[in-house]
């Protein structure tokens, strides 16, 4: 109980040293960079998640067309 009281405590006086900060020029470039970079950051995975997506899905399309190519032959 003591850990996440500490926890709380310290998320708190982050979030108010944040704000201070984010008062200065300094501060907002600071923030701007951090938030471009979590941006750019995010769209590369989501592009590699959507790409990773598409090589899986043709996989299975091929996978089912070899299974239905020796279904045929089968009979």
């Amino acid at each position: 109980m003591k850990g996440v009281f500490l926890l709380i405590i310290g998320v708190g006086i982050g979030f108010l040293a944040a704000h201070q900060i984010a008062k200065t020029p300094e501060g907002k470039k600071f923030f701007s960079d951090v938030d471009w970079k979590a941006r750019e950051f995010g769209s590369a995975v989501v592009d590699g998640y959507k790409s990773r997506e598409a090589e899986l899905r043709a996989a299975v399309t091929e996978a089912e067309d070899v299974i239905a190519d020796l279904t045929k032959r089968a009979r």
